[in-house]
C-alpha cells in the first residue's frame, strides 16, 4: 500500500464522517431519519474501488468504535453496535466493497460518458442500496426480532432517498474520473 492509497483511504473515511454531519432528515411517519452518510459509503466504492473504498469505511466504523462522534446525530462507541440500526452499519462494510468492485468491472476510461454514468449508477444502487437494505433488513428482522415483512415495509420509505443517492454518487464518480485522472485506478 502507498502511500497516496492511504492518504485516499483516510480521505474518504473524512468524506463519510462529514457527510455525519450534514442534518437528518425526518420523516414524520418512520422513526429514523435519513442521513447522508450512505453515500459516503458509494462514492467511496465508485472513486476507490472495493479494496481501498473498505478500507476508508473500516475506518470510519474503528474511530466510531473507539468512541468518537462521527456518525451521525453524534454517535460513537461500542454502543453503536447494539441499535436496532447496526445491520445498516455493518452493511457498510459489503455495500462499498461491492459497489468498488463492480464499479471496477463495469466502468473503465475508454467508455462514453452515458455508458459510465450507467455503470457507476448500476454499482452504487448494487452495492448501496440492494446489499445494504439486505444486511441493515436482516439484522431488523432476525436480531432486532421485527420480521423480515415489517423490517422491508419499513425500509421502503429510504429507497427513493437512497436511489438518489445512487445517481449523486454516480455523477461524482463520472466527476472524478474526468477531472483527476492522475487518481490511481480503482483497485
Amino acid at each position: 500500500m502507498t502511500t497516496r492509497d492511504l492518504v485516499l483511504i483516510s480521505l474518504f473515511s473524512a468524506i463519510i464522517i462529514a457527510l455525519g454531519l450534514l442534518p437528518p432528515i425526518t420523516l414524520g411517519f418512520i422513526p429514523v431519519p435519513i442521513t447522508a452518510q450512505s453515500l459516503g459509503v458509494m462514492l467511496a466504492g465508485v472513486v476507490l474501488g472495493a479494496k481501498r473504498g473498505t478500507l476508508a469505511v473500516l475506518l470510519t466504523i474503528l474511530i466510531a468504535a473507539i468512541g468518537l462522534p462521527v456518525l451521525s446525530g453524534g454517535r460513537g462507541g461500542l454502543s453503536i453496535f447494539t441499535t436496532p440500526t447496526t445491520g445498516f452499519l455493518i452493511g457498510w462494510i459489503a455495500a462499498v466493497f461491492v459497489t468498488g468492485t463492480l464499479s471496477e468491472k463495469l466502468v473503465n476510461r475508454g467508455q462514453s460518458a452515458l455508458a459510465q454514468g450507467i455503470g457507476f449508477f448500476i454499482a452504487s444502487l448494487a452495492g448501496g442500496v440492494v446489499v445494504l437494505y439486505a444486511f441493515g433488513i436482516s439484522y431488523l428482522a432476525l436480531v432486532v426480532g421485527l420480521g423480515f415483512e415489517k423490517a422491508f415495509m419499513g425500509s421502503l420509505a429510504f429507497i427513493p432517498g437512497d436511489a438518489l443517492k445512487a445517481v449523486l454518487a454516480a455523477l461524482a464518480g463520472r466527476a472524478v474520473m474526468i477531472g483527476y485522472p492522475l487518481l490511481p485506478q480503482r483497485a
